[in-house]
C-alpha cells in the first residue's frame, strides 16, 4: 500500500481482504492451499494479522450460535419431554410386536419347512428337466461315438471317418462345454492317425500280396491270351470271314457254331481266374478312400506310385541263370505281365490313383529293360529249341500286354534280333549235323539192289537220270550216301527256320525273304565251311576227293529244287521283285574247286614223298642199266591212282566230263611237279659233283617218266601234250649225253634251236658240278686218256656259258 494513505483506510482495505479470505475458507468447494498461500504471500506480519482477524471472526460466530440456541432452547425442551412420553408407549408396542412376532414364528415354522421342501422339489424338478435336456443332446454324441468304436472294431475305416466328420461338425459342437466331449474331440485326430497307419499297413500287405501273386496273375493272363490265339486259329479254320481282334484278359469272347475243340477252348477261357479272383483289391480302394477323406490323397498316390516303381524294378531284374531253361523266361514274363495286369486294373477301377501317363511311363521303362535283358540272355542261349520257345513266349507276352493297351512294337522288332540269334544256333546245330554226315559217309556211289531202295533214295533227293533208270538192278547211283542226307537236312533247316516266322504277323513275302536268307547262310557259311574242313582232313584220300566233287555237283543241281521247296511253303512266286536267290551254286562250285586243288596238292605231296626216297650215287662210274626203284614205285602209284579216276562212274555225260577234266588236270599237274622236282634234284646247291654215270642213270629215270606220259594214263590228251611236261629235262639231259655244246652255243637264242628249253644258267650249274676239281676223284679220267684236250673244251664251254649268263643278266 501507499504510505500516504491514512490508517483508517488501511484498516478498511485489510478488512475487505480478510473478509474474502474467510469467505473462501468457509466455502467447502474451494481449495484451502491457494487461499492460505495468498494470506502469507501478500505482506509481512500477515500471519499475525490473519490470526487476529480469525479470532475476531470466531467470536462473532460464537455469539451468533449462542443467540440461535437461546432462541430454540424451549422448543428443544418440549421435544425432549414429548420423546420421554413416547418411549413408554414404544416399549409397550415393542413388547406387543415381539409377542406377535413369536406367535407368527411359531405358526410359520411348519409353513416354512413345507415351503423349503417345495422349493427343493422345484429345484430338483428343474435340474431333472435340465439334465434330461442335456442328456438328449449328449445321447446322439455318445451313440455316434459308440458307432465309431464299432466301425473301428469291424475295420470299416471309411465309415468310421465319415462318423468322425459328423461328430466334429454336427454333434460335438452342441455339447462342447462338457469335458467328455473335449476328451472325445481330442481323441478324434489320434483315431484318424491310427486309421491312416492301419490303412497304410493294409496297403503294404496288399503290395506284398500282389508282388507274390504277380507270377500267378501273369501266368493266368498269358494262358488266357494263348487260348484266345488258339480260339482265333480255330475260327479261321471254320469260317472264311475275319474275326474281331480279342481283348486278352478283359472281354470274354463268344462265338456260336464252332467245333468241339473251339468250344472246349472257350469253356477253358471262361474258367480262367482273373486278377480280381487272385488278389483282394479292397485294401487299396479302402486306403484310397481314407486318404481322400482325410485330405491327403496326394500323399497316398505318391506313396503308391513310388512303391510300384520299386516293385517294377524288382520284377524286371532277371535271375542270372534265366537263359538256361524256358521256365526261367516264363517266370520272368509271368511276373511282368502280372504286374501290368494289376496296374491296368487299378487304372480302370480307381479314379486317378494311377494315370495312363504313369502306366505308360512304367511300361516304357520296363520295355527298355526287358529288351536289354532279353538281348543279353538270348545271346547266351546255344539251344535253338530254347530260342524258339523264347520266341513263342515273347509273342504271347506281347499279345497279352497289347490286349491291355500297351504298345509292343519294339518287342516284335526285338524278335528280329532273336531270329538272328535263332538262326545262329540253328547254323551251329546243323554244322554238327553236317559234320556227322560227312564222318559217317563212305564216299562211295550208293548201291541200290531193287526198285524199293531206288525209290527210297529218289524220294529223299531229286535225282533223275534216264540212263541209270534204264539199267538193271543192282546198280549204283553216282553220289554217295551223304548227298540225300545233306539235302534232307537242308529242308529240315528250312522247316526249323520257318517255325520262328510263325505268329510274327509278317507277310508271306517277308517270311519268304527270311527263309531264303537263312538258307543262304546255311549253304554259304555252314555247309561251305564243313565242306572245306572235310576236304582238308588228312584221312580224305584222292578217291574221296573225287567223290566229293561228284557230290557237290549233285547238290548244286538240287539247289533249284530247294528254291521250289521254299516257294511252295510261302506261296511267293520266285519272279516276285526283290526275291532273294539261293547262293548254293557258288558254294558248291567253291567246294568243288577246293577239292580239285586238294587233289592236286595231295598228288604233289605223294610225289614229294617218293622223291625223298631217291638215293642216287652221284659219283657212280656208269649207270645200273635200269631205272631207279623209287621212280618205278612212283610211276606205278600214279598209274593206279589215275586208273581210279578212270573207273569213276561216268554214265552221265556231265559226270564223265567232270571226272575226265579233273583226271587230266591232276595228271598234268603231277607230271609237271615230278619234272620240276627232278630238275631241282639235279641243281641242288648241296650237290657238288655229278658223274656222267649218274647223268646216265638219271636219264634212264626220265625216260621212264616220258614213257609213262606217252602211255596215256588219263585219256583225253592230244598228241604228246603230257610229254611236254618233261621237255626241259629231256633237252638238258640230251645236251650232256650227246655233249653237243657246239650246236647249243651256235643255235642259242634261235626259235628253231634243238635245245631251246635249256637255260644257260641251268647248263652252267650242272656243268660246274661235272668239272675236274680234284685229282683224287676225277670223273673225266677216261676222257683224258682218250683225249687230253677234253678238259680244255670244258673250260672253254664254261667260259662261254658264263658270258651268256652275264649277258642275260646285263640285258635284264
Amino acid at each position: 500500500m501507499d504510505s500516504s494513505n491514512s490508517p483508517q483506510e488501511e484498516d478498511k482495505g485489510e478488512g475487505k481482504v480478510y473478509g474474502n479470505v474467510f469467505a473462501e475458507l468457509e466455502s467447502v468447494d474451494l481449495p484451502l492451499g491457494t487461499t492460505l498461500r495468498s494470506v502469507y504471500d501478500d505482506q509481512p506480519n500477515a500471519h499475525k494479522k490473519f490470526m487476529e482477524k480469525l479470532d475476531a471472526r470466531i467470536r462473532n460466530h460464537d455469539r451468533e450460535i449462542e443467540k440461535m440456541c437461546n432462541f430454540h432452547h424451549q422448543g428443544f425442551v418440549d421435544a425432549i419431554t414429548e420423546l420421554l412420553k413416547v418411549r413408554a408407549d414404544a416399549e409397550k408396542l415393542m413388547g406387543q410386536v415381539s409377542d406377535t412376532n413369536r406367535r407368527l414364528q411359531d405358526a410359520g415354522r411348519e409353513v416354512t419347512a413345507q415351503t423349503e421342501e417345495v422349493i427343493r422339489c422345484r429345484i430338483q424338478q428343474r435340474n431333472m428337466a435340465t439334465t434330461v435336456e442335456r442328456l438328449q443332446l449328449c445321447i446322439p454324441v455318445l451313440e455316434m461315438y459308440s458307432k465309431l468304436k464299432e466301425q473301428l472294431e469291424l475295420k470299416r475305416y471309411y465309415s468310421a471317418l465319415k462318423t468322425m466328420e459328423q461328430l466334429e461338425n454336427t454333434y460335438i459342437p452342441r455339447v462342447s462345454q462338457y469335458r467328455f466331449c473335449q476328451i472325445m474331440a481330442e481323441m478324434l485326430p489320434k483315431l484318424r492317425e491310427e486309421i491312416k497307419e492301419i490303412s497304410m499297413s493294409d496297403l503294404k500287405d496288399f503290395l506284398e500280396s500282389i508282388r507274390k501273386h504277380s507270377d500267378k496273375i501273369g501266368e493266368t493272363a498269358m494262358r488266357q491270351a494263348q487260348q484266345h490265339r488258339t480260339f482265333n486259329s480255330e475260327v479261321q479254320k471254320q469260317v472264311t470271314l475275319s474275326c474281331a481282334k480279342p481283348m486278352y484278359g478283359r472281354t470274354p469272347l463268344h462265338h456260336n457254331g464252332l467245333s468241339a475243340e473251339a468250344a472246349d477252348e472257350e469253356e477253358m477261357d471262361e474258367e480262367v481266374l482273373t486278377a480280381q479272383d487272385l488278389v483282394d483289391f479292397s485294401p487299396v480302394y479302402r486306403c484310397l478312400h481314407i486318404y481322400t477323406v482325410l485330405g491327403d490323397r496326394e500323399t497316398f498316390e505318391n506313396y503308391y506310385r513310388k512303391q510300384r516303381k520299386k516293385q517294377a524294378r524288382l520284377v524286371l531284374q532277371p535271375q542270372s541263370n534265366m537263359h538256361e531253361t524256358v521256365e526261367g523266361y516264363r517266370k520272368y514274363f509271368n511276373q511282368i505281365v502280372g504286374f501290368f495286369v494289376v496296374e491296368d486294373h487299378i487304372l480302370h477301377a480307381t479314379q486317378g490313383l494311377v494315370t495312363r501317363a504313369f502306366t505308360d511311363e512304367l511300361w516304357n521303362m520296363a520295355l527298355s529293360k526287358i529288351i536289354a535283358v532279353l538281348r543279353t540272355h538270348s545271346s547266351y542261349c546255344e539251344d535253338p529249341d530254347l530260342v524258339l520257345e523264347l520266341k513263342n513266349l515273347i509273342v504271347i507276352f506281347a499279345d497279352t500286354l497289347q490286349g491291355y493297351g500297351f504298345p509292343v512294337n519294339r518287342l516284335f522288332d526285338l524278335l528280329f534280333e532273336v531270329r538272328d540269334q535263332y538262326n545262329e544256333t540253328l547254323l551251329k546245330k546243323w554244322a554238327l549235323v553236317f559234320r556227322d554226315i560227312f564222318e559217317q559217309d563212305n564216299y562211295s556211289p550208293i548201291p541200290v539192289e531193287n526198285e524199293e531202295e531206288y525209290k527210297a533214295v529218289v524220294s529223299r533227293f531229286p535225282f533223275h537220270d534216264a540212263e541209270i533208270e534204264k539199267q538193271q538192278f543192282p546198280k549204283k547211283l553216282p553220289m554217295s550216301q551223304s548227298v540225300p542226307q545233306i539235302y534232307s537236312q537242308v529242308k529240315e533247316f528250312i522247316y526249323a527256320s520257318l517255325k520262328f516266322s510263325e505268329s510274327l504277323h509278317r507277310s508271306s513275302t517277308e517270311i519268304d525273304d527270311m527263309l531264303r536268307k537263312s538258307t543262304n547262310l546255311l549253304l554259304t557259311r555252314t555247309l561251305s565251311s564243313c565242306l572245306q574242313n572235310l576236304i582238308k582232313k588228312p584221312h580224305i584220300g584222292l578217291t574221296e576227293l573225287v567223290q566229293i566233287i561228284i557230290n557237290t555237283t549233285h547238290l548244286e543241281y538240287a539247289c533249284k529244287y530247294l528254291e521250289d521247296f521254299i516257294t511252295n511253303i510261302t506261296n511267293v512266286s520266285p519272279e516276285t521283285v526283290h526275291t532273294t536267290r539261293l547262293y548254293g551254286l557258288s558254294t558248291f562250285k567253291d567246294a568243288r574247286h577246293a577239292a580239285e586243288g586238294e587233289i592236286y596238292t595231295k598228288l604233289n605231296q605223294k610225289i614229294d614223298e617218293f622223291i625223298q626216297l631217291a638215293d642216287y650215287e652221284w659219283g657212280m662210274a656208269e649207270s645200273d642199266g635200269r631205272a631207279s626203284g623209287y621212280l618205278m614205285d612212283l610211276i606205278n602209284f600214279l598209274r593206279s591212282t589215275f586208273q581210279v579216276f578212270t573207273h569213276l562212274p561216268n554214265n552221265n555225260k556231265d559226270h564223265a566230263a567232270m571226272s575226265g577234266k579233273v583226271a587230266q588236270t591232276a595228271c598234268m599237274s603231277a607230271c609237271k611237279h615230278l619234272s620240276t622236282s627232278l630238275m631241282q634234284m639235279l641243281l641242288d646247291t648241296e650237290l657238288k659233283q655229278i658223274s656222267m654215270g649218274a647223268i646216265e642213270q638219271f636219264n634212264l629215270d626220265v625216260i621212264q617218266c616220258e614213257l609213262f606220259a606217252s602211255s596215256e594214263p588219263v585219256p583225253g590228251f592230244q598228241g604228246d601234250t603230257l610229254q611236254l611236261a618233261f621237255i626241259d629235262l629231256r633237252q638238258l639231259l640230251d645236251l650232256f649225253m650227246v655233249w653237243d655244246w657246239s650246236t647249243y652255243l651256235a643255235d642259242y637264242g634261235q626259235p628253231t634251236s634243238k635245245y631251246l628249253r635249256v637255260n644257260p644258267s641251268t647248263a652252267l650249274a650242272l656243268l660246274e658240278k661235272m668239272k675236274d676239281t680234284s685229282k683224287k676223284n676225277n670223273i673225266f679220267t677216261q676222257f683224258r686218256k682218250n683225249d687230253r684236250d677234253k678238259q680244255k673244251l670244258i673250260e672253254t664251254v664254261v667260259k662261254q656259258l658264263r658270258s651268256l649268263v652275264n649277258g642275260m643278266s646285263q640285258h635284264s
